[in-house]
């Protein structure tokens, strides 16, 4: 059986600085979810907080960030919103 692979779509993400998250769409299997990465997230990676690279930090990481993300859904796949946190990394 393959793996499963979540990928973003193209043109979807956003910083949301009020919400300190960056936001995507991603898609799994022909089905979109809407994610949110918390920025605590993108410090756990980086080392550095967010001013206004978030989604250039978001790309760096988007490797991890996307194997954090399918954690993340699979803990319930219904959700509106599927947020991502630091909890989420392995």
């Amino acid at each position: 059986m393959a793996e499963e692979a979540l990928t973003i779509v193209s043109g979807t993400v956003e910083d949301n600085v009020s919400d300190r998250q960056v936001e995507f769409v991603g898609e799994l299997d022909g089905e979109e979810y809407q994610f949110a990465v918390q920025y605590d997230m993108l410090e756990a990676l980086s080392g550095d907080v967010p001013e206004g690279d978030a989604v250039e930090l978001f790309e760096r990481y988007s490797n991890d960030i996307l194997e954090a993300a399918l954690t993340a859904l699979g803990r319930d796949m219904q959700q509106s919103l599927v947020v991502v946190s630091e909890n989420d990394l392995d």
